[in-house]
């Protein structure tokens, strides 16, 4: 909801001075670029400052897309950075990777034969694993 108020702010502000500056004072070359500086200003400030604030304080939006082959096991906060654990199963990995603001500052961490606890198979909504663990 906060991420929305934000651009409708944004916009609202670049509109006045487009209408203020464009339409009522006929000022064309001032207005254009001063809207779309007024634009890139709120974007990158989104971008680079806001974005994770607004999700992790006052629910924003975010969309993270889990790369393809992995499997999502979790995800934490560390100060205003997201931090996101994803299992590779083709390298037997865990990797846990850093989405800080702006996604420029990017830490990594790979532990190898990671072996998460996900059932393999389900036999009538029991873990393989855990149906051999039990016949033992």
């Amino acid at each position: 909801m906060v991420t929305y108020l934000y651009w409708t702010v944004i916009f609202l502000v670049a509109a006045g001075i487009l209408y203020g500056l464009g339409v009522k004072m006929a000022k064309w070359k001032v207005a254009i670029p001063l809207t779309l500086i007024i634009l890139a200003a709120g974007w990158s400030t989104y971008y680079f400052k806001y974005q994770q604030i607004f999700v992790k304080r006052y629910g924003g939006v975010m969309t993270i897309v889990v790369p393809e082959g992995q499997h999502h096991l979790g995800t934490t906060w560390k100060d205003d950075n997201m931090w996101i654990e994803n299992y590779d199963p083709e390298s037997n990995t865990c990797i846990f990777s850093e989405y800080s603001k702006g996604n420029m500052l990017q830490g990594r961490v790979t532990i190898k034969n990671c072996n998460p606890l996900i059932p393999q198979t389900m036999n009538n909504g029991v873990s393989t694993k855990i149906n051999t663990a039990i016949k033992q």
